[in-house]
């Protein structure tokens, strides 16, 4: 029989709207607005002020009015609206911000999670990782170096300051709770000293300490990430990559900045350690030579810095057509983790999911309705329709709340 014929639903953009609560000094929220009167919800981080102006400016002419559901034909729009003024960086995490709002709307619209809509479920959870930061951890200016207690507060998880000085009981405790895998940068300290042009034998020695501690009080029980937040220069990271090797880390992060592919692939090359790179690969463009020059080992990406869910998932994609796993970074506010958390459902190849058990059993409460549901090690996919979770009522409340919106249609 044929179907009967049914009315095609429309969903148009009213409003774009920008959210920065002065606390968390990173998190720049942004709601879009409908004629159905449906809001979704994005979130980037880091310059939250030239991020909304970019917003206003640029992105609100061009889809106010427009159909909300239209999502990739968006974001090919606004990526080539960036040619004037570069699309890496600012106005790539803008894009990024409003592309995860639309997939929020789709989801609502539909009655369905993301991860649904964007084809189901590879998986019912997917195991996590403890990146060990504070509870205080970088609200600070966009490249201070993060390296232990001038930031620690009050609290049951300062996993920074935890792995500084105690990271055997650390390993314990994470293991206590399911957790099977854990993050550290220990040696960001030496790097910042001298740009990362040279580390010296006993500086690699006490940025052993924490890793040598933890395998002597579990093993090889839980695997360690090593963070290098772009500090080093390819001879140093050499140097530490094979003072690494007999701790059998899980990867190196980032240990050399991803703007020159070949120099990463000679760290590669270099070490038996796997290579994790990376969140400042932004698009699928740059992310093509990490694969091409066999650069990485595991491809990462940032929903919210690198394109949002609709360029993610092609980056998670373009990672298996080389056969590889890809990792979704998060280590800033709680729409990232949920936008993560459904792309890690979703993409087969996905590997592992980042959380930082300081902001969700900690800050993120004051800020979104639905946590994440974490249990064992594992974190599961949401339920509610489109993200599973929005901004709070107090958050509008708020005297630190900067607030500002597009032309209302």
């Amino acid at each position: 029989m044929p179907r009967p014929n049914a009315a095609v639903s429309k969903v148009k953009i009213t409003r774009i709207e920008t959210l920065h609560v002065g606390e968390f000094s990173n998190i720049l929220f942004v709601q879009v607005h409908t004629d159905t009167g449906l809001v979704g919800l994005g979130e980037t981080y880091y310059t939250p002020q030239a991020t909304t102006a970019f917003i206003h400016e640029v992105i609100a002419p061009l889809l106010l009015g427009c159909e909300a559901l239209d999502i990739e034909g968006h974001w090919r729009r606004l990526y080539d609206a960036t040619h004037v003024y570069g699309n890496r960086g600012n106005e790539m995490r803008a894009i990024s911000a409003i592309d995860v709002a639309l997939w929020d709307l789709l989801g609502q619209q539909a009655g369905l999670p993301i991860y649904r809509v964007l084809g189901g479920a590879s998986r019912e959870s997917i195991r996590i990782y403890n990146t060990c930061a504070g509870t205080l951890y970088a609200r600070a200016v966009p490249g201070t170096v993060r390296v232990g207690s001038a930031q620690v507060a009050d609290g049951r998880y300062e996993d920074l300051d935890a792995f500084l000085k105690r990271a055997d009981v650390l390993a314990r405790d994470l293991l206590s709770e399911g957790i099977t895998a854990m993050k550290i940068w220990p040696f960001d300290a030496y790097g910042a000293a001298n740009s990362g042009t040279y580390i010296s034998y006993p500086d690699i020695e006490k940025g052993l300490e924490p890793i040598q501690k933890i395998r002597d009080a579990v093993g090889l029980e839980i695997e360690v990430m090593m963070e290098g937040h772009g500090f080093w220069k390819l001879p140093a990271a050499v140097r530490i990559a094979e003072a690494l090797e007999p701790y059998k880390p899980m990867w190196l992060e980032d240990f050399i900045k991803p703007d020159n592919v070949a120099t990463l692939a000679q760290l590669r090359n270099a070490t038996s350690i796997p290579i994790c790179g990376s969140e400042l690969a932004l698009t699928r463009y740059h992310a093509h030579e990490l694969l091409d020059q066999q650069a990485v080992d595991v491809l990462m990406t940032d929903v919210t810095w690198t394109g949002g869910i609709t360029e993610s998932r092609k980056l998670a994609a373009l990672a298996d057509t080389y056969n590889l796993p890809f990792a979704a970074h998060d280590c800033t506010g709680p729409v990232t983790l949920f936008a993560s958390i459904h792309l890690s459902i979703h993409c087969p190849n996905a590997l592992i999911q980042e959380s930082v058990r300081a902001y969700y059993r900690g800050f993120y409460h004051e800020l979104v309705t639905e946590q994440p549901r974490i249990e064992n090690g594992h974190v599961y996919a949401p339920q509610g329709p489109g993200l599973g979770t929005a901004l709070r009522p107090e958050v509008f409340k708020r005297s630190d709340l900067t607030a500002q919106s597009s032309p209302s249609l």
